[in-house]
């Protein structure tokens, strides 16, 4: 039960779902494109960032100096259903803007 809390509560929040929405779409992205393709700000992505990490929803790798997001991959029936959901919307989602530093 707490982690349908746990999870609702970081899907409360328009721009924590087009980030996730951008990442099962994307795979795989850096805070720049982030915050490019859905014009957020850079602070406002890293702290949103930072929750759905903590609640094990996303997971980094680092290559050099560049952090990248992904969907976590460990078996989460209440993510599953969230990633269900999600799909049906993916067309709503801006054109990626790729990163032009990397």
């Amino acid at each position: 039960m707490q982690r349908l809390v746990t999870v609702a509560k970081i899907f409360s929040d328009k721009n924590r779902l087009d980030i996730f929405a951008l990442l099962l779409r994307d795979k795989e992205l850096c805070v720049c494109e982030i915050c490019d393709t859905l014009n957020l700000s850079q602070p406002l992505v890293s702290r949103h960032l930072k929750r759905m990490r903590e609640a094990k929803i996303l997971t980094t790798t680092q290559n050099k100096q560049w952090v990248y997001y992904s969907i976590s991959r460990k078996t989460d029936p209440v993510l599953k259903c969230w990633e269900k959901e999600m799909k049906e919307n993916l067309s709503s989602l801006p054109k990626l803007i790729v990163c032009k530093k990397k």
